[in-house]
């Protein structure tokens, strides 16, 4: 990921507004505690998904891909007042990290929070969103697209992170390369799809931003 001169970053971050001590808190902890802490949304990822959430004050956010939850209380800053935020992932091992730190941020009653396969789960969901993060396996970024894109308001917003895999996707790909093939292949996917209106950013590893028309 660190592809991206840390001098910018670096600036980027020191000109942002700063992390609240519970997200320093968090992120702490996770690089010290957890096996690839850099899966973590962290500062400057962590601001910009925020400021969307703050600029649609969504009544309803999923969230692919929980982690140790530093995300989702980013985007639970901008909920609307009775919004929820159904957050998804796999591991239950960070399942207790992710639930005290929503308990400490007071979101806790906002979170749909569920352990198991997200390929399983979000069919099961009835709930039109207004605002969708997907930051889960690489493989399955397609699938999620096509399960996500009927359930979304109309303007809602789709950020997807990791589409640029550390430069992976700008170079020649391996056919070995399975996740760099399956996020190329997303990107392309959505580039080409009327339904939506999209821009890459190029902020530390990548975020997608899908504009449902």
């Amino acid at each position: 990921m660190d592809f991206i001169d840390s001098s910018i970053n670096e600036y980027a971050e020191a000109h942002s507004k700063p992390e609240s001590e519970l997200l320093a808190r968090l992120n702490r902890e996770t690089h010290t505690k957890v096996l690839a802490p850099r899966m973590l949304s962290g500062h400057l990822q962590g601001r910009i998904l925020a400021m969307f959430a703050k600029m649609l004050q969504p009544k309803n956010i999923l969230e692919i891909g929980t982690y140790t939850g530093y995300s989702a209380i980013c985007l639970a800053e901008g909920l609307d007042s009775g919004g929820k935020i159904y957050t998804v992932d796999i591991n239950e091992e960070l399942e207790d990290i992710a639930r005290r730190y929503f308990e400490e941020a007071g979101i806790a009653q906002q979170v749909d929070f569920r352990i198991g396969n997200a390929l399983e789960i979000i069919p099961t969901l009835d709930v039109t969103f207004d605002l969708v993060f997907i930051d889960a396996d690489k493989i399955s970024y397609a699938q999620y697209f096509d399960m996500v894109i009927d359930k979304m308001a109309k303007n809602g917003i789709i950020i997807a992170d990791n589409v640029l895999w550390s430069g992976k996707v700008a170079q020649e790909i391996s056919k070995q390369d399975k996740d760099t093939l399956a996020i190329d292949n997303f990107n392309k996917k959505v580039h080409a799809d009327d339904r939506v209106e999209n821009v890459l950013f190029p902020v530390r590893d990548g975020l997608m931003i899908l504009r449902k028309k």
